[in-house]
């Protein structure tokens, strides 16, 4: 398959063929490239939770498995308009696809720039569609305390697999790599994006036009923020 073929995938419709698609989308794209390096940081961060988690450590697993689904696809399918609809890709995907071959910037930044997309932007809208699929809301059940598990655990493999990504990927010294990557934390965007979510779907229920201005805006800051983590830390001679 083609880079253009395997971005141009559909929805996939089950965890399985999400880590599959994953597969496919590493082996599609050689480095250097932003992407691959997001994908490969994606990619282990699946293979860490799915590790230490099955399924029977969830109260409501059904609503897991269906909130792991459309979270991939939200990626997908920002993949899926950078090709097909650019104008369509959110701003805060922009950031990376953007600037996906800039040499100057490291790979863990662009890592955790795609993380940042994906998390801040993409988790609250992922917990309020699967509460709507499922027929229930982010406050009822065992939702956040389930949600909470998987935390737990990105907290212990955090640090290991920021490393894994740049002794993957990284050759050569990035100037002042730290300073711009040192605030990022997965816990800590996660724990934002579930009260971020608690929010959307508040405003949803009172307004579509207000839950959709509030979307925008956190699309907007966002992308600001991967803009962010991706300024140059390598000068170019």
């Amino acid at each position: 398959m083609t880079p253009a073929s395997v971005l141009s995938g559909p929805p996939v419709t089950s965890t399985t063929e999400f880590a599959a698609r994953l597969d496919a989308i590493q082996q599609a794209f050689s480095v250097p490239d932003g992407l691959a390096y997001f994908n490969r940081m994606y990619s282990l961060v699946t293979a860490a939770v799915m590790t230490h988690l099955d399924q029977s450590v969830f109260t409501d697993a059904a609503w897991m498995t269906a909130l792991d689904v459309t979270f991939g696809n939200l990626y997908l399918d920002a993949l899926r308009a950078s090709v097909q609809a650019p104008a369509q890709v959110p701003k805060a995907w922009a950031a990376l696809l953007e600037r996906r071959t800039d040499t100057r910037v490291a790979p863990l930044q662009f890592a955790l720039a795609g993380m940042n997309a994906h998390i801040n932007r993409d988790l609250p809208v992922a917990v309020c569609a699967t509460c709507r699929l499922l027929r229930t809301s982010p406050d009822a059940g065992a939702h956040h305390a389930d949600f909470q598990r998987v935390n737990a655990v990105l907290a212990s493999v955090e640090p290991g697999i920021r490393q894994s990504v740049e002794d993957a990927f990284t050759n050569q010294i990035f100037p002042g790599l730290q300073d711009v990557v040192a605030n990022f934390n997965m816990v800590k965007a996660r724990e934002t994006a579930w009260t971020q979510a608690r929010t959307l779907w508040f405003l949803q229920q009172i307004s579509p036009l207000e839950g959709n201005a509030f979307l925008t805006g956190l699309d907007h800051l966002t992308g600001f923020a991967g803009r962010g983590l991706l300024i140059p830390t390598m000068n170019e001679f």
